[in-house]
């Protein structure tokens, strides 16, 4: 073998070497990733969890003026079928100093305010009155449009994510 015949061999040996690398190394992280995917996974809530996070709900039997109180992983939720005068009122209002916001970024159709019915403040549950809701614990009260108007509570009803399913039925849960 002559010296130029070596010098065109190391090439070709290193390609190989280099190729064998490499395709140790894809399929050593193919079979990591294939190790791996269980326990990812596993992770992942499982069916009958995924079932109570969404909540079909019929509003057609509530009546203008009336709220209804349901139950949704855990919490209650206050759905309020407002009347004309109370959508006006709260249109013209941001609510209070402490948490203001406008009435129309807290509901998807005016006639509808849908939100956690739990104070703010530490979590009681608040009773319901003509001009909004009261919480009996400590005070705070609440519009026709989840705002905190005073007391104690620091933020507004917080809202969930829902959506209209047909004129009157709601799926509560993932949007």
């Amino acid at each position: 073998m002559t010296t130029s015949d070596k010098k065109t061999d190391v090439p070709a040996e290193l390609d190989r070497r280099q190729f064998l690398e490499k395709a140790t190394g894809a399929v050593a992280g193919v079979g990591i990733a294939a190790a791996a995917w269980p326990f990812i996974s596993s992770m992942n809530p499982s069916a009958d969890i995924v079932a109570k996070s969404i909540l079909e709900v019929d509003i057609s039997q509530i009546q203008s003026s009336e709220a209804k109180t349901i139950e949704w992983q855990s919490k209650p939720i206050f759905i309020l079928r407002r009347t004309e005068a109370q959508i006006t009122a709260m249109q013209a209002s941001m609510g209070s100093d402490i948490d203001p916001q406008p009435d129309e970024a807290r509901v998807l159709k005016s006639e509808w305010l849908v939100v956690i019915g739990l104070c703010t403040h530490l979590g009681c549950v608040p009773t319901r009155k003509p001009e909004g809701w009261f919480c009996p614990c400590h005070g705070s009260r609440y519009d026709n449009s989840g705002r905190v108007l005073r007391g104690p509570a620091p933020k507004n009803f917080y809202l969930l994510p829902y959506r209209f399913i047909a004129e009157n039925k709601l799926l509560l849960g993932q949007t």
